[in-house]
């Protein structure tokens, strides 16, 4: 009797494990919610729609404020065998052209994060930021289309913009004027859902 148990609690355990599904955000101070309660961040407010419909699928966030592309190529091997993720939201390269970082090393790291990504048998998806003009209209401009050359080439779901709707309203910003405010999170989320729901839905 007491194999037959065990045996019953091995087979819900072996279960369990196969059926769980990770997603993984990997992102910067966007991500990580900067300045306001992470609880109402547009990660946390995914992992509870998430929760509503998809019982086995957990978030994970693994988002610093003042990451770069370098910080997340030294991060995320660990992640990647830490979270076996089926998906991997890339929310990257915002600081990276804040500080003039030439497009060049932006676009190489970012490929050997995709690279990374898909070896591991990882879906990702990049998340597409714009800078503000002050950088100049030459370095913004091919700043943005890096992402959406990524995502052709990588054949990868793309967020055109991550702050949509929010980055030229003064009153969804903080005081900054780069991080946006807790009221603003639920429409980052909307930003990014109508991209992750199909990925996920496979």
């Amino acid at each position: 009797m007491k194999f037959i148990r065990f045996l019953i609690l091995l087979s819900v355990i072996v279960s369990s494990s196969v059926q769980a599904r990770t997603l993984l955000v990997l992102g910067d101070s966007l991500s990580a919610a900067y300045g306001i309660d992470p609880a109402k961040g547009w990660v946390a407010l995914l992992d509870a729609r998430l929760k509503q419909s998809y019982d086995d699928i957990t978030v994970v966030n693994a988002s610093i404020s003042g990451e770069t592309t370098q910080g997340g190529l030294t991060r995320l091997p660990a992640l990647l065998e830490r979270h076996q993720p089926q998906w991997i939201v890339l929310e990257l390269a915002a600081n990276d052209g804040l500080r003039g970082t030439p497009l060049r090393i932006i676009e190489k790291n970012l490929e050997r994060l995709l690279n990374m990504s898909t070896q591991a048998g990882a879906q990702p998806i990049i998340v597409g930021i714009q800078l503000p003009p002050n950088y100049g209209p030459s370095y913004t401009r091919k700043f943005y289309n890096l992402f959406s050359a990524l995502a052709d080439e990588y054949d990868i779901p793309r967020v055109p913009f991550l702050l949509e709707g929010v980055a030229l309203n003064h009153d969804l910003m903080q005081a900054d004027g780069l991080h946006p405010t807790a009221e603003a999170q639920p429409i980052l989320l909307e930003n990014v859902w109508p991209y992750i729901k199909p990925m996920i839905d496979g």
